[in-house]
């Protein structure tokens, strides 16, 4: 599982963006597990896994995470 740091939370509209081994990953609030979104911090790790699905309106937009967790 790829692991990175928060780099951004905008908490008002529940999203973020983690740094990490595959560049910069977007995340909704739904997909965070392990922790309330509201919880997460920039600056903290986190793992995560990389959503798959060929979502059409989801192209030409960068990767996205299907899981987030808080680092160990």
């Amino acid at each position: 599982m790829p692991s990175g740091v928060i780099k951004k939370i905008v908490s008002d509209r529940g999203f973020g963006f983690i740094s990490g081994d595959r560049g910069e990953v977007f995340f909704h609030l739904s997909s965070v597990e392990g922790a309330n979104f509201d919880d997460l911090q920039e600056g903290q790790t986190v793992e995560y896994e990389l959503d798959a699905s060929e979502d059409p309106r989801r192209r030409n937009k960068g990767p996205r995470a299907s899981v987030v967790r808080p680092g160990s």
